[in-house]
């Protein structure tokens, strides 16, 4: 299945389960900024992820927004355009 990139950003009223969102999203993405993440999903994964987030997420206060951004594969700060700071993606360090 083809991976394609997504940008998920959030608006959690509670503080437990803003971080119960928090902690997922970084199981899964790359934090970009307080609320933002990037995350490179297939269809299969990207169920899974919001499995894993819909408990968290009160339908009359809360909001995630997952933005779709196009196939992955192509390095994500070559298609951003900042006004200050530039973006560093996070390292990832796999242990084995």
């Amino acid at each position: 299945m083809p991976r394609r990139r997504y940008l998920i950003t959030y608006d959690i009223a509670d503080d437990r389960r803003r971080t119960r969102i928090f902690q997922t999203l970084k199981d899964e993405g790359d934090h970009a900024q307080y609320s933002v993440f990037f995350c490179e999903c297939d269809r299969t994964e990207l169920a899974t992820l919001r499995s894993h987030l819909r408990p968290h997420v009160h339908a009359r206060d809360d909001q995630v927004l997952i933005l779709d951004l196009g196939p992955g594969g192509d390095p994500l700060a070559a298609s951003i355009e900042t006004i200050g700071r530039p973006y560093e993606p996070p390292s990832r360090v796999v242990v084995i």
